[in-house]
């Protein structure tokens, strides 16, 4: 649905569906950062409890226990051995989540700090580790429980637009502090 929106002109959008497998996940979230050097990194990815569209603060990177659509488990259960318990997004969640709030879609937004020790929290943690932070994680509900997926589609256009704004005007600041 995204693809189909596409996001404002200056961004180049590159879609990719990845398997529910923990290996997979290890192998492709590196290529792709090394093949596109994004500005930004959003997974998005469907969570049956979900009710709401939810903006993930960080990803973990131990307590994986669950086994993957391949039946495999890492046997460490974790992400990357030696790697820091939890990476958060350079991304401000709190405002992005105000911000797209305010726009008056027709789906609620909301934070949470806890993506479910399973693929999408794999998935984030690795990502957030390949990228010093600069990634996203979105979860959303099964399509038409409650959102069609139409409405899913805008939601996401407006959070990463406002997410790409939040990080542009967070490295300004940044630029800023290391010109003085």
């Amino acid at each position: 649905e995204l693809e189909k929106l596409g996001l404002r002109d200056d961004v180049d959008l590159h879609v990719y569906e990845v398997p529910v497998e923990y290996q997979t996940v290890q192998r492709l979230i590196p290529a792709l950062w090394k093949k596109h050097s994004p500005q930004l990194v959003v997974h998005v990815g469907v969570s049956g409890m979900a009710t709401t569209v939810t903006l993930e603060k960080c990803g973990h990177n131990v307590g994986y226990k669950g086994l993957d659509n391949c039946r495999f488990c890492p046997g460490s259960q974790c992400c990357v051995e030696g790697g820091p318990e939890c990476i958060d997004s350079v991304i401000d969640m709190d405002t992005v989540c105000k911000r797209v709030s305010a726009l008056g879609l027709d789906v609620t937004v909301t934070i949470s700090k806890d993506p479910g020790r399973y693929l999408c929290d794999f998935t984030y943690y690795t990502s957030l580790y390949q990228s010093r932070g600069r990634s996203a994680f979105v979860h959303v509900p099964p399509l038409g429980k409650p959102y069609t997926a139409e409405q899913l589609g805008r939601a996401l256009q407006a959070i990463i637009e406002e997410m790409l704004e939040v990080l542009e005007h967070s490295e300004d600041k940044i630029n800023c502090q290391h010109e003085h």
